[in-house]
């Protein structure tokens, strides 16, 4: 048998092309080549292969040219492609330790996905220094990374929505892109894709605003219809931009973006003639001021804008005239001017007073700290931990089940739990949990959050639902009582009088189904008699009837679920506070 084998790899020798010789990739073959010493060449028999490819001890495999990085640590291979199967696996390992094990203690067992199990099973005999085998039994167990809750989640930073009003074209969606570049959340290579797009379309100012307006219509007008939706991150925070319409068209739009804010941007353009439109009657500066107080916000920034401008050039008297003419009018919509509002100039397009100060050449006349830094330097908000859970749906979408999305207004829901969907009253379990795009297994108050939910169709919820603890349910009902308070409305307000009541994320039609009292504005005293209508500046209690079951609670127990606004033809007529929810 012997003789045959050499009979026949002699005539393959003999006959076939150079390029077919088998003892190229024979291990014992190749060194003899490479080392003089007799033990070698005495094993270059054939009689001597098939004890190489068995005897993992063999000193005859430890060969240069196979292992040029040989050590006494380093164990031999058998081939190069044995050798290529090891380093594609220490690579893995390496980006699983600077990738995917960051939380962890690096010990064994951290995470193995499903490539780097394909890896070891294609190599027949494993990882040569002994622990594939640990690997490979590890590597299904652990399908992916899991966040194990908001402490462990990859920012421990206070959560802060930050909603961007004020009237259209007074550069809310530029301060907003520009903050996001400075902050980089988008790259310098974007931002010149997006200026180049726009100068082609012949909006060349307007290339910052494209990392919020997303819509082709948004971009082709210059006018944000949608709340976009960015996020950025400072040394202690972590921020969400909610940049909301500001053409009056889209008011309901900006009102939900609005009720998820705990901090509101109001943008003032300080351009000649800009200010004076967007103030006046008609213009969406004081609606916005006014609804974004409605909507439970506290504290308001008021960014005076385009400081830049030819027709300002930074001028300090025009930044004073527009802060006197802003201030009165905020002070009457419960604004302390110590406590609650900062005035500061920027320019969005050139990014001054944003994140550095303004140039001290340009602007002596502030010295105040530029925006970003002063959004880090607030104090923590309150939130209702201990509560039970409780989150308005913003919208919903189906994605292999139900999930819906929204603002965790209080307590904290977790993976598995089973909450209910009011009004229609559905018990349904959270299937997975997401927080600002990173699946986590806990979410808390403030959090913007995505979950998924088993028990529910989609079809089945509609923005303004509310999800929460069953044993702790949100109050329901079509007739509550409610203070009330008419900023403008021309004629009378009686019972049968109807308008549409925004509160929270829903917005429902309601009528005004009895006068109880008026309130008087200085004493706060209720009148005995009741009135038969109300007018614009009064303050009256009233009971309202809607036309779809809300869910909402009494005000005093719990204010973000019991603040509402009336709006009528195109306008903010009223604002208001459920006192009761009767049934």
């Amino acid at each position: 048998m012997e003789n045959e084998s050499l009979q026949l790899s002699g005539l393959n020798l003999n006959v076939n092309a150079p390029m077919f010789v088998p003892n190229i990739n024979a291990a014992a073959f190749v060194p003899s080549f490479l080392r003089p010493e007799p033990t070698v060449c005495e094993a270059q028999t054939l009689n001597q292969k098939p004890t190489m490819d068995t005897t993992e001890s063999s000193p005859t495999t430890d060969s240069p040219l196979l292992t040029s990085d040989a050590s006494p640590n380093n164990p031999p291979v058998d081939s190069w492609e044995e050798e290529a199967d090891k380093e594609h696996a220490e690579d893995l390992k390496v980006n699983k330790v600077l990738g995917h094990d960051i939380n962890g203690d690096g010990g064994e067992g951290t995470v193995h996905d499903n490539d780097e199990e394909k890896d070891i099973e294609a190599d027949p005999e494993g990882e040569s220094d002994g622990d594939g085998a640990a690997d490979v039994e590890a590597a299904p167990k652990i399908k992916k990374k899991v966040v194990k809750g908001p402490a462990e989640s990859k920012s421990k930073k206070e959560h802060i929505n930050v909603v961007f009003i004020g009237h259209v074209d007074a550069g809310k969606s530029t301060i907003g892109g520009q903050i996001m570049f400075l902050t980089g959340m988008v790259d310098k290579r974007t931002l010149e894709k997006y200026e180049k797009e726009a100068r082609e379309k012949n909006r060349e100012s307007w290339y910052l605003s494209w990392a919020l307006d997303t819509n082709l219509e948004e971009r082709e007008k210059g006018k944000t219809v949608e709340v976009g939706h960015a996020s950025f991150e400072t040394e202690r925070k972590h921020f969400t931009i909610l940049d909301a319409p500001g053409h009056k068209s889209f008011v309901p739009n900006m009102i939900s973006g609005a009720s998820q804010a705990d901090l509101a941007v109001l943008v003032i353009s300080a351009r000649k003639g800009e200010f004076e439109t967007g103030f006046e009657k008609g213009g969406q500066t004081r609606e916005h001021a006014m609804l974004a107080k409605t909507a439970g916000v506290k504290h308001l920034v008021v960014l005076i804008n385009k400081m830049d401008d030819p027709t300002v050039n930074w001028d300090e008297e025009r930044y004073n005239e527009c802060k006197e003419k802003l201030l009165p009018y905020l002070k009457k919509l419960g604004f302390n001017p110590q406590k609650d509002l900062t005035f500061m100039p920027c320019s969005g397009l050139t990014g001054a007073g944003l994140k550095e100060p303004v140039d001290s050449k340009a602007c002596p006349w502030y010295s105040g700290l530029p925006f970003i830094p002063l959004l880090d330097d607030m104090p923590p908000l309150v939130r209702f931990v201990d509560r039970p859970f409780i989150m308005p749906i913003v919208d919903k979408y189906k994605d292999m089940g139900t999930v819906v999305l929204g603002k965790v207004e209080a307590g904290e829901a977790k993976k598995g739990q089973t909450l209910l969907v009011l009004p229609n009253k559905t018990p349904v379990v959270v299937d997975q949990l997401w927080s600002d795009e990173d699946e986590v297994t806990v979410v808390g108050p403030g959090e913007n959050v995505k979950i998924k939910l088993k028990g529910v169709e989609e079809e089945d919820i509609s923005s303004g639902f509310v999800l929460c603890d069953p044993n702790n349910s949100c109050k329901t009902g079509r007739i509550f009582d409610a203070q009330v308070v008419i900023l403008e409305h021309k004629s009378i307000i009686c019972a049968g009088y109807s308008a549409v009541c925004h509160i929270h994320t829903v917005a429902e039609e309601v009528s005004v189904k009895a006068l109880i009292c008026l309130v008087d504005k200085k004493t706060n005293e209720k009148s005995k008699i009741r009135p038969r209508f109300v007018k614009q500046d009064q303050i009256a209690i009233m009971r309202l009837e809607a036309a779809g079951v809300i869910c909402m609670e009494p005000f005093k127990d719990f204010p973000q679920m019991g603040r509402f606004t009336l709006r009528d033809e195109g306008r903010t007529i009223a604002i208001g506070k459920v006192l009761k929810v009767i049934e």
